[in-house]
């Protein structure tokens, strides 16, 4: 029997607030034994770097411009809540439940109308239309697709959830558990104090003091806080809280005995800067947008006892669809070799194997598009914004832009056609993100910044 699959996806969390990825003040013990005992992949990236767009990715397999979401789901909004946006589109759940597995989603989904239940799932324990602000005396959440309330922080009650389809499961089949953890998203308030507590006397020490990011003025969603040491104190008691509701799920696995034949993996939608080069927020925390690493990073931590080669780091160049095919290869589920699909599994680097693997990655978030290998990143903005060409080795915090260096022509002239060869190959054009005003006005935000805010 293929293993069973628990998929820990956060919002909001960025790579480099985790200790397996060097942070010195953070406590997540759960997450670093996870890392320690594992595989840690240490170039992990979102196709998009922002909740909606990256998260269809995950379930379906397609960049933004193949699926048609490009920016986050208002999922509160009437024009939203019309919309089908993945109708049509089989998803990682899809594949699974037709492989034998029962499926089970607890916490955000984030891909519109998340109070209805989605094809492919047995079980859908979800938060209502909005999701739930952490902590309330009164948060609606659906109970496959009935509207309960719950008192309480949201990631321990989505952890109820996980748990309590743990316990009803069909026990002869091997299950699928995806839990949607929101903690580490704004607003960083109201974070149980017993964690917040300790973390006000933190120094903050891996927040690098940047100069202002110099192409693109901060934006306001969400606004930089009044007082950043606060926020800076709930956002990591918030991860430390994400780490002991994973805890408690691998703690019921052990008492099924079910530890040793399921896989867990972690990760997030997309990074997050919280004061980096002076921003607070991922891809649209600036105007114009960026794509910078903290934005465009994520955790991916991949353990199974005796099934994974433990204690190794990765370094291959990975993102969300990948994940989706090694999720397929690994069920057997297929089809993990999709021709519509730019996602490649790396399941034999769980192994120990070594893999035929070029160390590039391609994002987008609506008119912006970028490439990036292991030395230089390209950023081009279709929407007549400054393009970028940056060398990450010698400019890490990435100020400075070589884009119209006589030097490095040729060098950008090449990754312009990788990346026009890409978006050539995969993309659908009526999903383009190149399209703009010819998209439907689907959120609050247009990625391309053409409409007015509501």
């Amino acid at each position: 029997m293929p293993p069973n699959i628990a998929v820990f996806f956060s919002d909001d969390h960025a790579q480099w607030a985790l200790p397996s990825y060097g942070n010195s003040e953070i406590s997540a013990p759960n997450l670093t034994r996870l890392a320690e005992t594992g595989v840690v992949m240490r170039n992990a990236f979102t196709p998009c770097p922002v909740c909606s767009p990256a998260r269809a990715s995950f379930w379906t397999g397609l960049y933004p411009s193949q699926h048609g979401v490009h920016d986050h789901l208002a999922e509160d909004d009437v024009e939203v809540q019309k919309t089908d946006w993945l109708a049509g589109v089989p998803t990682l759940a899809d594949h699974l439940r037709g492989a034998g597995y029962t499926t089970a989603l607890c916490g955000k989904w984030h891909c519109g109308s998340g109070e209805t239940p989605k094809s492919g799932f047995d079980y859908w324990f979800s938060g209502w239309r909005k999701t739930p602000k952490y902590f309330s005396l009164s948060n609606k959440y659906s109970d496959q697709g009935t509207v309960v309330e719950r008192r309480g922080y949201d990631t321990q009650i989505f952890t109820d959830a996980a748990v309590n389809f743990l316990r009803a499961r069909d026990q002869a089949r091997p299950f699928f558990l995806f839990i949607g953890y929101a903690a580490t998203h704004n607003p960083w308030i109201n974070r149980p104090e017993r964690l917040v507590s300790h973390y006000r006397r933190a120094s903050f020490r891996d927040i690098p003091e940047d100069i202002p990011y110099p192409y693109g003025r901060p934006g306001t969603h969400p606004a930089a806080p009044q007082d950043p040491r606060e926020a800076l104190a709930q956002y990591y008691a918030s991860v430390t809280m994400i780490d002991e509701g994973l805890g408690r799920v691998l703690d019921e696995l052990v008492a099924q005995r079910e530890r040793d034949n399921t896989l867990i993996v972690y990760s997030s939608d997309h990074g997050l800067n919280m004061g980096h080069h002076g921003i607070w927020g991922k891809g649209n925390g600036s105007e114009p947008l960026n794509m910078l690493e903290e934005s465009i990073r994520v955790p991916l931590i991949l353990n199974q006892p005796g099934a994974i080669y433990g204690g190794k780091s990765r370094t291959e160049f990975v993102n969300h669809c990948d994940l989706h095919a090694t999720l397929l290869d690994i069920a057997q589920a297929g089809p993990c070799d999709r021709t519509d699909s730019p996602g490649r599994s790396y399941k034999p680097c769980l192994s120990g194997e070594g893999l035929d693997w070029a160390n590039r990655y391609i994002g987008e978030y609506g008119t912006v598009r970028t490439i990036r290998d292991e030395r230089y990143k390209l950023v081009l903005r279709h929407d007549g914004g400054e393009n970028l060409l940056i060398d990450l080795r010698d400019d890490p915090r990435e100020t400075v832009n070589l884009y119209a260096d006589e030097e490095h022509r040729e060098r950008r002239e090449e990754m312009e056609m990788q990346l026009q060869a890409f978006f050539a190959q995969y993309e659908a054009p009526k999903h383009s993100g190149l399209l703009g005003d010819d998209l439907p006005i689907h959120n609050r935000r247009e990625a391309w910044r053409t409409k007015p805010e509501i």
